[in-house]
């Protein structure tokens, strides 16, 4: 002590103490930080394996080139010689969309792939369908539609429930479906084609044309039977005309309508085009208007086409497009006619795995049970 103080203890002594506190407060900090980077970890890794899980896919049967882990499996569609259909595929209809399928693969050497869409719900029955049947060697890419792209766009109307299901309006919104592509067909789920699809998908378009549909009026020697059944082949049968909507659009009434349940469409002029915006305009504007309904001869779908490709369009070899078989349970085509049509199309409420319908051998030969059990043919000796 000096003059009654006391003497502070040396820092020296002191140092070493703190330094060491610092050490360990230091390291449970680092223990800390070290335990949060490994969860973050964890959890970005697990983001990643639900995307990847959850992400539309190829057949997993489908050979993956080398260095696949460094190229998306997708991009293997890309190859020039493939030739890449748009069909959907419902829960109620799954079984015709596999006949569909089934009936191309097997009338062509051709390499096809399958973008093939369909709604949340039935994602893992598409696959099991496939996965589980002789088609589980195909080329393809399961897409979720989005319904919610509809909403103000389609009101209900109960003459034809089953044309209001939203996979009927895939067609409209091709490029949401991430079509690696630069040209694509389109089928209905209610064909067979009898040809072989790569000269459906060769025809050459027109330049500035988006896509290329078979007219109604192209081929004569079905009119009689078109005219038996009432159906239309012109705008008139299609649009509402007292409208004044419709009036402004100049259209002739007379002029021949399609059916856009089979086309081929150049992606990159539908883009240009802003197709897709186009068809979504009509559409809302039937929303407020009711400018056309199903209650019409070609459903809700068909009219929007009409509209955005009037006189823009490449007119297919009607060969590829023999339509109508669904209209009546009564009227048969000649059956050298059907022999010689590339592509038939069962439009229309009388479809060819329910009874009554027309021509069922002609598309029972391609239909492929299905593993689950849930799609089943109505047939007249059924004991149900």
């Amino acid at each position: 002590m000096v003059d009654g103080w006391a003497e502070a203890p040396d820092p020296a002594l002191r140092c070493p103490w703190k330094q060491i506190e610092n050490m360990a407060l230091l390291r449970k900090i680092n223990r800390i930080l070290l335990v949060l980077l490994v969860l973050m970890v964890c959890l970005l890794l697990r983001s990643t394996l639900l995307r990847a899980s959850t992400r539309p896919r190829l057949s997993e049967n489908r050979k993956s080139p080398k260095n696949a882990g460094q190229v998306p499996q997708e991009h293997a569609a890309e190859a020039h010689d493939v030739v890449p259909v748009v069909i959907c595929a419902s829960e109620e209809r799954m079984g015709a969309s596999m006949a569909t399928i089934n009936s191309i693969i097997s009338n062509t050497d051709a390499s096809v792939f399958f973008y093939v869409v369909t709604l949340r719900d039935a994602v893992k029955l598409t696959r099991r369908y496939i996965e589980k049947t002789k088609l589980k060697g195909i080329r393809y890419k399961i897409v979720e539609f989005n319904p919610m792209v509809l909403v103000g766009k389609v009101k209900p109307d109960s003459s034809r429930p089953d044309l209001l299901h939203p996979l009927n309006f895939v067609r409209f919104y091709l490029p949401l479906l991430d079509i690696l592509h630069s040209r694509v067909i389109y089928l209905d789920d209610d064909i067979i084609v009898q040809g072989d699809i790569r000269d459906l998908f060769n025809i050459k378009l027109k330049p500035g044309h988006a896509a290329a549909f078979a007219t109604d009026c192209d081929l004569p020697s079905t009119h009689e039977t078109v005219r038996s059944i009432g159906m239309q082949t012109t705008y008139m049968g299609f649009l509402d005309y007292r409208k004044q909507e419709v009036k402004d659009l100049g259209i002739n009434p007379s002029d021949c309508s399609f059916n856009p349940g089979v086309f081929v469409a150049d992606m990159n002029e539908w883009k240009k085009q802003k197709v897709t915006k186009e068809l979504e305009k009509w559409m809302e504007e039937n929303f407020r208007q009711n400018i056309y309904s199903s209650a019409m001869a070609g459903g809700v779908a068909t009219p929007p086409m009409l509209i955005v490709f009037h006189d823009k369009y490449t007119i297919l070899d009607p060969l590829w497009h023999v339509r109508h078989l669904g209209w009546s349970p009564d009227v048969h085509y000649p059956e050298n006619f059907l022999q010689e049509a590339h592509l038939l199309h069962w439009n229309g409420p009388f479809k060819p795995w329910n009874y009554p319908a027309v021509h069922l051998d002609r598309w029972e030969k391609w239909f492929i049970p299905d593993p689950s059990g849930r799609f089943s043919l109505e047939r007249p000796d059924d004991d149900s």
